[in-house]
């Protein structure tokens, strides 16, 4: 089924180029690609017939075997030797697709190593390269991404074309080059948290705190009465309905809190009487601690502990505090399943996170649908990370950060704050977020890699300034089929930032587009 289509993929390919047109001047094409918009900005499905499964099948690199093979998965901690490949500009996520075609002989060599190995067969490890400055030695990140190789063909020439597909973040602990001259990595394997979910109802009976005094009142005197009235009982079986719909480690997470409540109220019973009197003393003059949310909100969670100590011991005198001990666990349980308010969770919820993160990169973009990642934080989050137009520094932090919800939080940030797209060298603002333009199935960024075997990282714009062509239009080893390329560098500082793709079939459109190398951007935030 898929070879079939694939076959007609080829096809539409080889259509293409049998309609030529003859190449617009650039002015031209501007103006007739604001056309393309529709009220909300994101191009619309009558202005666009470019097939973006196409960019994504890389066939430019002529025809490629399927190695299928699927390499397992190691565990976290995991230490393996692998073959390294360093690129300048690059940053690997897992998920990502990186195509190669391989020409130096000790990538090369690297490759076939990484064909053959025993331990980690089909599987290498890429990590970014940079200089601090232009002159400088290479220096290699300590984070990278094991890839592994789902495509292959070697080439008459001596070189291989290779696609390969990110699997798991790791660690870079050494690096060396071998007998054969392939460059070798030492690695570690980073264990990825699982992606957290506040328990539903970890905060649905959280008391308001200016009415924690009087349902404390109110419990006691129920049970000075006798024990557990109907409302009691029915909040016993709410408590374990709750615990028998939570997963084992939601179940884990919320069993841990009740019982550091428990222990602290322990630890409150053992207070001194002198402590008492003195907590007592201080709660009449002051008031409840637990009046006001500003109180509460600016304080630890064993502040908490003491602020709800106090409001018990503002009831009444010693002999109630001692009164109050007997029923403390069944009040912590009761009262309050949470420290904080709903907000403060949320702010940590990998799926509260990726659902803001997928419903402000489809009000950027627009396509393609996110609905697919937002019950998968993790995989969400390095989707992102590899796709949002931002420069390649920019993005090796957000692949060294621990944590799902870490990294949604930061990326979430940057869509909030990423507006203009400068040239790194002269700062000239070159492109706006608004004019991304997805011409992938792979998102509105991804990797190509040209015919000597540079890779680049390239986010596609509809509308780009201050940039000059340089060079006539070419149409061989076009990442996009049906559209030629011409080299434009930067008007003011001259620097190569990318391509300008233009349509060779009058049925095309976007008629044409621009191509900017993540390499070449400064970020600007707002």
């Amino acid at each position: 089924m898929e070879d079939e289509v694939e076959r007609r993929q080829i096809q539409q390919i080889l259509e293409l180029d049998d309609e030529e047109l003859q190449i617009e001047e650039v002015e031209s094409l501007l103006e007739s690609s604001d056309d393309d918009r529709d009220a909300t900005g994101v191009v619309s499905p009558d202005h666009f017939t470019f097939n973006t499964h196409l960019a994504s099948l890389h066939s430019y690199l002529g025809e490629v075997d399927d190695t299928r093979h699927r390499s397992a998965f190691w565990d976290g901690g995991a230490v393996l030797n692998l073959p390294l490949f360093y690129l300048e500009g690059v940053v690997l996520f897992p998920e990502a697709t990186l195509p190669l075609r391989v020409i130096e002989p000790n990538f090369v060599a690297a490759v076939n190593r990484a064909m053959t190995q025993v331990d980690a067969p089909y599987t290498m490890g890429v990590v970014r390269g940079y200089r601090d400055s232009n002159d400088g030695p290479l220096r290699l990140a300590k984070v990278g991404t094991t890839a592994e190789i789902r495509q292959y063909r070697p080439v008459e020439d001596g070189s291989i074309n290779v696609v390969t597909r990110g699997q798991q973040r790791f660690c870079l602990r050494r690096c060396w080059i071998d007998a054969e001259g392939a460059p070798f990595g030492e690695i570690q394997i980073i264990e990825e948290d699982i992606p957290f979910r506040t328990p539903r109802d970890a905060y649905a009976k959280l008391v308001p705190l200016n009415n924690l005094r009087g349902q404390q009142i109110l419990s006691l005197n129920a049970l000075s009465h006798g024990g557990r009235n109907d409302e009691n009982d029915s909040e016993a079986n709410s408590e374990e309905s709750f615990e028998n719909e939570l997963t084992q480690t939601e179940r884990r997470i919320h069993q841990s809190a009740i019982g550091a409540c428990y222990d602290s109220d322990r630890t409150d019973e053992s207070t001194s009487s002198a402590d008492d009197n003195k907590l007592s003393e201080s709660d009449s003059q002051s008031g409840s601690p637990c009046d006001t949310d500003s109180t509460f909100l600016g304080s630890s969670p064993s502040g908490h502990k003491k602020q709800v100590r106090n409001s018990d011991l503002g009831i009444g005198t010693k002999s109630m505090a001692r009164k109050v001990a007997e029923p403390r666990s069944h009040l912590s349980s009761t009262l309050s399943r949470a420290f904080a308010p709903v907000w403060v969770y949320r702010m940590y919820d990998s799926f509260c996170l990726a659902q803001k993160a997928a419903d402000m990169w489809k009000q950027i973009v627009g396509t393609p649908s996110m609905d697919g990642f937002v019950k998968k934080p993790d995989l969400l989050s390095f989707y992102i990370a590899s796709k949002i137009p931002i420069s390649d520094p920019t993005r090796q932090e957000l692949l060294e950060i621990d944590g799902v919800s870490y990294r949604l939080r930061r990326e979430i940030e940057l869509l909030e704050r990423l507006d203009r797209v400068r040239c790194k060298i002269c700062k000239t603002v070159i492109a706006r977020r608004s004019d991304m333009l997805v011409m992938s199935t792979d998102g509105p960024m991804g990797a190509y890699v040209n015919s000597y075997g540079y890779v680049h990282e390239v986010m596609t714009f509809r509308k780009a300034k201050g940039l000059v062509t340089s060079g006539r239009p070419h149409e061989e080893y076009s990442w996009f089929p049906g559209y030629a390329w011409t080299i434009i560098n930067c008007a003011s500082c001259d620097v190569q930032m990318g391509w300008l793709f233009t349509a060779t079939n009058e049925k095309l459109k976007p008629k044409s587009f621009w191509g900017i190398r993540s390499s070449q951007v400064k970020d600007e935030m707002r």
